[in-house]
């Protein structure tokens, strides 16, 4: 009685130990299919979230406006294409008219800078006319210190460009100082107007 009791304490022993060991064996299992998904997480199809998304660039007001009047569009660009990146060519703005939802006179003939007070340039196409010049970054985050021209009176004005928000221009027209001013809001063309003949 005593060695078959024996026997089947050993057999008893056994048994609790190979069970031991594949919990302890399952348990490391467990704990290593994590840890082995969180390395292959980055491979994975749809783990572009962990890559930094650069931010959009900043524009400006550069784009195409459509006016205060709804009867022109104004195209804001750098002054100078080409420019080196960086330089204050590159920021400086400027601005020509690019729109017209009448370009012509009743004759059918293009609208002229008859206003100008440079008698020389009276015989030019209103369409296609530079009217903002040299607006210039400025640290507030606006654009200062250019010009601004109104071929309906044929004057020219000192100018301040601010972004309300991305679809939204405020064009401030002074003399000098701001609180002798006029100011106007431009909307940002949602698509392209069909540009004047040679723009």
């Amino acid at each position: 009685m005593a060695t078959t009791f024996l026997g089947k304490g050993r057999a008893r022993l056994r048994l609790a130990a190979t069970f031991s060991a594949m919990t302890l064996a399952a348990l490391l299992l467990a704990l290593a299919i994590p840890a082995a998904d969180a390395q292959q997480q980055p491979q994975r199809k749809g783990a572009q979230a962990a890559v930094p998304v650069p931010p959009a660039p900043d524009v400006g007001p550069r784009g195409i406006w459509i006016d205060h009047t709804g009867r022109g569009a104004v195209e804001i660009a750098p002054c100078v294409p080409d420019a080196a990146p960086g330089t204050p060519e590159a920021a400086n703005l400027c601005g020509r008219i690019v729109w017209m939802k009448e370009p012509n006179d009743p004759k059918g003939q293009p609208l002229r800078d008859t206003l100008n007070k440079n008698a020389t340039r009276r015989g030019q196409p209103i369409c296609g006319l530079q009217i903002i010049g040299d607006v210039k970054p400025q640290p507030n985050g606006s654009w200062d210190n250019g010009w601004i021209y109104d071929p309906e009176q044929g004057s020219s004005f000192d100018l301040e460009l601010r972004l309300r928000n991305p679809e939204t221009l405020q064009v401030k027209g002074y003399m000098g100082v701001k609180f002798l001013s006029e100011t106007y809001v431009w909307r940002r063309a949602k698509e392209p107007p069909p540009k004047c003949a040679g723009v």
